[in-house]
């Protein structure tokens, strides 16, 4: 996981990025990050949320997601758009794996209890490049809607 981090920091500071260095999970967590942005408050819970469903999707313990934390923020900050990571788990992951990306972003979101219509707009622009049919994307939301519901309750 290191030498993947490693070799996409070292194609970034050569100008030439390889798309092979650009891993799952930091196209991941670039998406996750873009939605904890997009209104602007850096809430503590959702960075928290972005920690916990890296290590549970993918099985990695906190130092590695938090290196990993690292570069999708910087590529956050640099990117122009969400092809470039789209693309990628477009490629390697099924619809269901890219459905489940979509509820993370949902829960990113509801993290700090409140969802804002950037951050709305952020996913669905996400599950559109994630080729997610409109009721597929009203799925996962309600999906974690619900959950947040009955955690609440």
């Amino acid at each position: 996981m290191i030498t993947k981090i490693r070799i996409f920091i070292k194609n970034l500071q050569q100008d030439t990025v390889v798309t092979n260095a650009l891993s799952l999970e930091i196209a991941t967590a670039v998406l996750l990050f873009e939605v904890m942005r997009a209104d602007q408050n850096y809430d503590a819970a959702e960075k928290d949320k972005i920690v916990s469903l890296l290590q549970q999707q993918f099985s990695l313990n906190k130092a590695d997601v938090l290196d990993i934390l690292a570069v999708a923020e910087d590529e956050s900050h640099h990117a122009s758009d969400f092809y470039r990571f789209t693309s990628l788990i477009n490629q390697h992951y099924e619809l269901s794996d890219r459905i489940k990306i979509v509820e993370l972003l949902w829960q990113v979101a509801y993290a700090d209890q409140h969802l804002d219509a950037i951050e709305e707009h952020v996913i669905r622009r996400i599950a559109d490049l994630l080729h997610l049919r409109h009721g597929e994307y009203i799925q996962c939301k309600l999906k974690i809607q619900n959950a947040q519901q009955t955690d609440n309750n």
